[in-house]
């Protein structure tokens, strides 16, 4: 049994810290006038306060009010510890800090029952991503969209053509190149290859040159 007790470097440093802190508290209460009794209690009352603000504070990170008497509670601890350390005159407390001191419970009580039945607001939650659907997604009809074709490849580049007769007209390479452009939206749209009529309409050219470049893209 006692193998399996560990001891732990900071529970050990958190109970002198903890012990060091109470006997400041005690020191201060004391000399501000709460003598017997009232002197341990004081220390208690500090604490209780700060604990119970760090929990509500652990359940709701954006909770001002529990933020606020968190910060209440350390500041009233940190206070009696610097207090105590030579800066403040024990045997002759200033009046202002005897009034903190009586007003205290009255204060811890304000904030311990504030805490407690206040409703916490818990920090939002990223919503969940949808689940993925077991049917598969439908089609969308497109009646402006003619129906496509099967998947054609894209054209490869076409070799270099020899010097065409005199009687055939020579097409500039720019031109080939947006004829076959039109002449692949052209497929995609009907599923069709393009004609030399409808080739001549959309470049506006003549039409022995149109028929030209049908040829050279079929």
């Amino acid at each position: 049994m006692f193998r399996s007790i560990r001891i732990d470097a900071v529970l050990i440093q958190a109970v002198i810290a903890g012990a060091l802190s109470f006997a400041h508290l005690h020191d201060l209460a004391e000399a501000a006038g709460q003598s017997g009794w009232k002197a341990w209690a004081y220390p208690v009352s500090v604490d209780l306060l700060l604990v119970a603000a760090w929990r509500r504070l652990r359940g709701a990170r954006r909770d001002r009010s529990a933020w606020t008497w968190f910060v209440i509670a350390l500041v009233a601890s940190l206070g009696a510890n610097v207090a105590t350390a030579g800066l403040l005159d024990l045997a002759n407390v200033p009046a202002w800090l005897r009034i903190l001191v009586a007003g205290w419970p009255a204060l811890a009580f304000l904030g311990g029952t504030l805490l407690v039945h206040q409703p916490a607001q818990p920090e939002p939650k990223s919503a969940p991503a949808p689940a993925a659907a077991a049917d598969p997604a439908p089609v969308i009809d497109r009646p402006d969209v003619a129906d496509e074709g099967p998947e054609i490849a894209p054209a490869e580049p076409v070799p270099a053509l020899p010097e065409a007769p005199a009687s055939v007209p020579v097409v500039p390479p720019a031109l080939v190149d947006h004829a076959r452009k039109v002449a692949t939206e052209h497929r995609t749209r009907t599923g069709t290859d393009i004609d030399t009529a409808t080739l001549r309409a959309r470049l506006g050219i003549p039409e022995d040159l149109a028929g030209a470049i049908v040829a050279q893209l079929t």
